[in-house]
């Protein structure tokens, strides 16, 4: 189902050998838009020194596109539900190809910057209708199987992606550099399109949800305003303008609600009912996917800063001391699966801990003599990798335990969404703090030490959000009682 199904979907048709081939072709999709996020935070570098990024639009390019795209989530699933998933997720897949060559041919920040926001909003019309096209193509029997492919090619591009993106910067294939990262995608998006004309089944809801396009607006704007003065502040005037950004944000989140509140007065559907806020377990989920995952968001942006403008290495050895970290939590996201039904919401604090465990490993390191190898850092981030896959895959069925199954889709559809906003803003916020810190070392420090001090000014505040973030998982409920799909 998409991300606000709340619907029963009609029985799937027989399964096919063609059937499982669309699978196929949906996974790669859905592979292209994982692996996407981490190939470009390897290339970042790269990216900046050729075009001459400043450090605000250094945050943009990874906030940019987790914002457009969780903006969108809901609105892309609802226009799968009307349109027909198959045509809405073509679509998007289409858009996303043809937004993978503009920002492979980009000329200057401002072009590259604008592919990577629109490349989140095309993301926002495939992602949220996977689970959907699965619902529709195959029999209760079959649906375990297909998930577990799902569930693995998640697991694959974890692995994959700083591994590739560090092999397609440092190869320097065919002299593109840093756009490698890019035109990779093409030829991948377009065979995938190819065939999923042909072998998609198409579905939709026959009693879909209306869109409220003002609701996904205003939640972007929301976000946007908190944004804003996060990462440009000082550019913009200095505390101030952070000030003004959030008490614009209140302002227009007011209006959000008295928004959401009319349209049920008047019997439209919402972008999703303010009521369920009103629910403990799931105001402290939607909490837990803004602190957790902003903290993972951001944690790649001042690791990958470190270690190939603050130690010299290249996007190839930068993408092997990522690939623990990958390791690790495709260990434990299988186990996650099943000890999740048994512990519950004690799972997902033992995770977030071992997460903080992880991020103060790393820290002990670099306060070490001399710059940290490989061994320790490769240990530190695989703790930290296990703590990812004990919390992260289960955490929205926790979640949703705690609404009733007639709102389930919807509650899974804001979710979705506070996990992608919860990454720009952790984006936002620790690159502030890291970037802060390299002009406060100044050049005394040198380029090495003033790298080491800031991802040591960072860390303290990404163990803080985890350890926030098992805080509020005390407040989930114990069980998770919901089926995915």
């Amino acid at each position: 189902m998409s991300v606000d199904d709340d619907r029963k979907s009609p029985a799937a048709p027989a399964v096919t050998g063609t059937t499982w081939v669309g699978l196929m072709t949906v996974l790669v999709a859905e592979f292209m838009d994982l692996v996407d996020a981490t190939t470009v935070t390897v290339a970042l570098p790269s990216i900046a020194a050729d075009l001459g990024l400043s450090p605000a639009q250094v945050q943009w390019m990874l906030a940019g596109y987790t914002l457009a795209m969780g903006a969108g989530l809901i609105t892309g699933g609802r226009l799968g539900d009307m349109l027909g998933r198959r045509r809405v997720f073509l679509a998007g897949l289409a858009a996303g190809t043809f937004f993978a060559i503009t920002a492979a041919v980009a000329p200057t920040a401002g072009w590259l910057l604008a592919s990577r926001l629109l490349s989140g909003v095309s993301a926002a019309f495939t992602v949220p209708l996977v689970l959907g096209l699965v619902r529709a193509s195959f029999t209760a029997e079959q649906r375990p199987k297909a998930l577990g492919l799902y569930g693995a090619t998640l697991g694959l591009a974890s692995v994959v992606g700083p591994v590739l993106g560090g092999a397609l910067v440092s190869g320097d294939l065919w002299g593109l550099g840093w756009r490698a990262v890019f035109w990779i995608n093409v030829p991948i998006g377009i065979v995938a399109l190819v065939i999923g004309w042909w072998v998609l089944p198409e579905s939709r809801d026959p009693r879909p949800a209306r869109l409220d396009l003002v609701g996904a607006l205003l939640v972007a704007v929301v976000a946007t305003l908190v944004l804003l003065p996060l990462a440009q502040g000082a550019q913009l005037g200095g505390p101030g303008w952070t000030i003004i950004g959030l008490v614009a944000a209140t302002a227009v989140a007011f209006g959000l609600v008295t928004h959401l509140r009319r349209r049920i007065a008047r019997g439209a559907d919402p972008l999703f009912p303010p009521a369920l806020f009103a629910r403990r377990g799931f105001s402290a989920g939607v909490g837990v996917a803004l602190v957790f995952f902003g903290a993972i968001g951001s944690f790649f942006l001042v690791l990958v800063l470190y270690l190939q403008d603050g130690t010299g290495r290249s996007a190839w050895a930068t993408g092997l001391v990522l690939l623990p970290y990958a390791v690790g939590s495709v260990i434990t996201s299988g186990l996650s699966v099943t000890l999740a039904a048994r512990m519950g919401r004690t799972l997902l604090i033992v995770g977030a801990l071992v997460l903080a465990l992880g991020q103060a490993l790393l820290l002990l390191f670099l306060a070490g003599p001399g710059e940290p190898g490989y061994p320790p850092l490769a240990a530190a981030l695989f703790v930290a990798g296990l703590g990812l896959g004990l919390a992260a895959p289960p955490l929205i069925d926790v979640v949703l335990s705690a609404v009733d199954d007639r709102h389930a889709g919807t509650a899974a559809g804001v979710l979705t969404t506070a996990t992608q906003i919860g990454g720009a803003l952790g984006v936002a916020v620790l690159g502030s703090i890291y970037f802060a810190s390299l002009r406060d070392a100044g050049p005394a420090a040198g380029v090495a030490g003033a790298h080491s001090a800031a991802l040591s000014t960072a860390l303290p505040w990404q163990i803080g959000a985890y350890l926030l973030a098992a805080g509020l998982m005390t407040r989930l409920p114990a069980r998770a009682t919901t089926d995915p799909v």
